[in-house]
């Protein structure tokens, strides 16, 4: 079964359009908003269950939006620069949360942030903006892999039958997600810089 590019049709090219307010778009705002649930639910109410099934509907409706997106002729330059960021943003503050909660340690969150940081600096230096390149399968299967692992994670903190079983479930998935972060990282290092090197030649110094 086809997971990515799910929705897609055969032949019909996929055209970025300059629309702002589509489904896809809108679906994506949700899931960020559920972020800061997500952080009330595990800081202040220790409510482990329903920060679990919080983490569910963010991870599934990362999928729903692109597919949408593509199955509807909705994809957007606003989404395909937005979606990303907002993956970005949403794994590092749970990642963020878990580490207040002393689910996770801090080199969890540094292992998500120090690549992310290389590319933000490259891509500022560059571009001064995002550098709107493709993501890749790599990246994506990172992101679900994150997704999955991290409600595991929080499952494995419950009071439940076979806690020990997902804790370590959830680091072989967490671990493999990581892995895939940074080989996305690499392969978008060079990306961005044969990219920026391309236009600093065109346009004779940075951008």
């Amino acid at each position: 079964m086809r997971f990515i590019g799910a929705g897609s049709r055969p032949g019909q090219p996929q055209i970025d359009h300059d629309l702002i307010v589509t489904v896809p778009n809108l679906i994506t705002v949700l899931r960020f908003m559920g972020v800061p649930l997500f952080v009330w639910l595990v800081l202040a109410q220790k409510e482990y269950g329903f920060a679990v099934l919080v983490l569910a509907i963010m991870g599934g409706t990362d999928w729903v939006d692109g597919y949408v997106a593509r199955r509807f002729n909705q994809t957007s330059k606003l989404g395909r620069v937005m979606d990303p960021i907002a993956d970005r943003l949403a794994l590092l503050a749970v990642a963020v949360t878990l580490v207040i909660a002393g689910v996770v340690q801090w080199w969890y969150l540094a292992a998500l942030v120090v690549p992310d940081t290389i590319l933000l600096v490259m891509t500022l230096f560059y571009f001064r903006s995002h550098p709107d390149l493709p993501v890749s399968r790599i990246g994506k299967t990172r992101t679900g892999l994150l997704l999955l692992g991290t409600p595991l994670l929080v499952l494995s903190r419950m009071s439940i039958p076979l806690s020990e079983v997902y804790f370590v479930t959830a680091w072989i998935v967490l671990g493999l997600g990581l892995l895939g972060h940074w080989i996305a990282a690499y392969n978008y290092f060079w990306a961005i810089l044969r990219k920026g090197r391309m236009q600093t030649a065109d346009d004779g110094g940075p951008s």
